[in-house]
């Protein structure tokens, strides 16, 4: 039986990470940052999961579901691919979990690296700040980091196996914890594990 919740850690990368976008709203209003911390090779490195707080313990939760599209239960479906860093509280007392979405295989990633690309991850950010933007209450996205590792996509959903730029996906939400985390308990008759 899998844990619903596993440490995590990231996985480095193996050449040098930049930060290609990030949320101004996100870092000052909701992480209190500044400007010069963009500029950080520390920030890019935390955000990229190459350098992490000492003693930080980074959890990965496991959730199950359904698939939209066609209605049917789809077993566990993440979080093969992000690492929980932590609970922050800013200065006007809000608390927000970070994750590193794309950082490395977790306990629950099965057959996948655990990485993203550069394709679903501008997707990923760009889409939830306009959720955000749009009054739908959602995940946010503070920063963007690609560096030129590079892992293979397509070898078995469409037959064109290509390789692309990783990328890291810094996000917020309040909770991960989501209907699929329950969803999956019940799903394998695991709710002792509530």
């Amino acid at each position: 039986m899998l844990m619903q919740v596993s440490v995590g850690h990231p996985v480095p990368l193996k050449y040098k990470p930049y930060l290609v976008a990030f949320s101004q709203e996100v870092l000052t209003d909701i992480l209190d940052l500044n400007d010069t911390v963009l500029e950080s090779p520390a920030f890019i490195d935390f955000a990229a999961g190459n350098e992490m707080i000492p003693n930080l313990i980074m959890l990965s939760h496991r959730y199950g579901g359904h698939q939209v599209k066609f209605g049917d239960w789809a077993g566990q479906l993440g979080d093969g691919c992000a690492v929980i860093l932590g609970e922050y509280t800013n200065r006007i007392g809000e608390r927000w979990e970070l994750q590193l979405k794309g950082s490395g295989r977790t306990p629950y990633s099965r057959h996948g690296d655990g990485r993203e690309v550069l394709r679903s991850s501008v997707h990923e950010f760009l889409a939830s700040e306009a959720m955000f933007h749009f009054g739908v209450p959602t995940n946010r996205a503070a920063g963007l980091i690609v560096n030129n590792d590079l892992v293979w996509r397509d070898q078995f959903c469409y037959g064109h196996p290509k390789q692309e730029k990783v990328a890291i996906v810094l996000r917020l939400a309040k909770s991960w914890f989501r209907i699929g985390s329950l969803e999956i308990l019940e799903h394998n008759s695991e709710e002792a594990l509530l």
